[in-house]
């Protein structure tokens, strides 16, 4: 059984910093995707970045120049480093993730169970 697990979030004060990672366990061969997308209160959950397996990135405008994101393909980890935070960037964080699995010819494609990120002085 493949899991998802994010970690990292907390509360930091405008300008501050937090890295997040997530790892997924499991019968895994590889990853394809992953991506980090975030969801703040009464709005629809958003694409933050991600990564492919060959390292191409992408970042959504909002956050481009102040989040990286970097991937372990053997360990199956993404992480996200946030600078610079603002008010706007407090959302619950998701980790997506994109495998094959080893004992099967099928793909998984699941979600972390998401982990707050509070931008508040």
């Amino acid at each position: 059984q493949v899991q998802v697990v994010e970690s990292g979030g907390g509360l930091v004060q405008p300008g501050g910093s937090l890295r997040l990672s997530c790892a997924a366990s499991g019968s895994i061969f590889t990853s394809y995707f992953m991506g980090w997308y975030r969801q703040a209160p009464e709005k629809q959950r958003e694409l933050v970045a991600s990564i492919t397996s060959g390292g191409i990135t992408y970042y959504s405008d909002s956050v481009r120049g102040r989040f990286t994101i970097s991937r372990d393909n053997a360990k199956s980890t993404v992480s996200l480093q946030m600078n610079s935070l603002k008010p706007e960037d407090t959302a619950v964080y998701y980790c997506y993730a994109d495998l094959q699995l080893s004992d099967s010819p099928r793909r998984y494609r699941g979600w972390g169970q998401g982990t707050q990120v509070t931008v508040s002085s």
